[in-house]
């Protein structure tokens, strides 16, 4: 048992974390901005503080007591990066220095969420946990969030380092499931044809990601807050097994029974400047699986079928807004 706080506990990741850190039986607070979508209640047994990240006071009151922090409070989401680049950056950078210090005073260890966007557009896959990150100009909101993320990590080693902060980074890769926005690939697509509508498909397509199923990437953050190798650590947390969007797509539909034909978005035309697609995103996982001994364990198709099992099922769900870019 510990006592563990969840910063952005109430989101699609933060929620499945919460959920396995209370059978794991850790006493477990919550600080979010914002209660539970969909109108659910906190789960019993949790102690929750609404607050603003970037509020010291606020997450202080939260922090109080805990062994080990898991920070997940973020904004997320390609519509977030070109509508919010300013709460992007202020939210992610100043909202994790906070934890930090705080966590620092506290004693407690933390495990820092970041993503597979530090890496940019490195073509050099699969991308190692030292690799490279190759970005474009600093014109583009598309890099705010790769940026603000990676300044996170800095922080986090600057901290380890300078304060002697017990410490973990992990990053996922394309993650999915029951209960995420429907702004991403996965989500999104399921979201539309629940809904009759169809699917859209960036530039045909043809990239490809490594698509990892929300249960996993819980377990892997658990072992990076829970096993003494981690510390000081940052670990790649994704499935290896590449596949193309638009076959992903294409499996969402079947699995949903729909007979939409999907829409195509030309990102260059539609967004000009301020975004760019990667053609492929492809984590090595091999430092997960020898340190923490963790590897990704639901195949794609097992993994959507969970998705649109439950999402059937989820009313509230399927009555929020489409919110993706496009």
């Amino acid at each position: 048992m510990a006592r563990a706080l969840v910063t952005g506990g109430n989101g699609f990741l933060g929620g499945h974390l919460v959920a396995r850190l209370l059978a794991r039986g850790d006493e477990v607070t919550v600080f979010d901005g914002a209660p539970p979508a969909g109108g659910r209640g906190v789960p019993d047994g949790v102690r929750f503080v609404t607050g603003d990240i970037r509020d010291p006071e606020r997450l202080g009151a939260a922090v109080a007591g805990a062994e080990v922090v898991y920070h997940l409070a973020a904004v997320v989401g390609v519509d977030q990066y070109l509508s919010r680049p300013l709460d992007v950056i202020d939210i992610n950078f100043s909202g994790t220095r906070n934890v930090l210090d705080l966590a620092c005073r506290a004693d407690a260890r933390v495990v820092v969420a970041s993503t597979s966007e530090v890496f940019g557009k490195n073509p050099a896959v699969p991308w190692a946990e030292d690799g490279d990150r190759v970005l474009g100009s600093t014109r583009a909101s598309r890099w705010t969030y790769s940026s603000s993320k990676a300044l996170a990590e800095h922080m986090t080693f600057a901290f380890a380092e300078q304060h002697g902060l017990r410490a973990s980074v992990v990053r996922y890769f394309n993650a999915y499931g029951p209960g995420q926005r429907p702004a991403y690939i996965v989500s999104r697509s399921v979201h539309r044809a629940l809904n009759g509508r169809p699917a859209v498909v960036y530039d045909r397509g043809a990239q490809t990601r490594c698509f990892t199923y929300v249960d996993d990437a819980v377990s892997g953050t658990v072992l990076a807050g829970t096993a003494p190798a981690a510390v000081g650590e940052v670990f790649n947390l994704g499935s290896e097994v590449e596949s193309a969007v638009g076959e992903v797509v294409e499996l969402v539909g079947e699995l949903t029974g729909s007979a939409e034909v999907p829409s195509g978005v030309d990102t260059r035309t539609a967004y000009g400047p301020a975004y760019e697609d990667l053609a492929r995103r492809v984590p090595a996982t091999a430092k997960a699986q020898r340190v923490l001994g963790w590897k990704c364990e639901t195949p794609l198709r097992e993994g959507l079928a969970r998705t649109v099992s439950w999402a059937r099922s989820a009313q509230w769900w399927l009555d929020l807004p489409d919110s993706g870019a496009g």
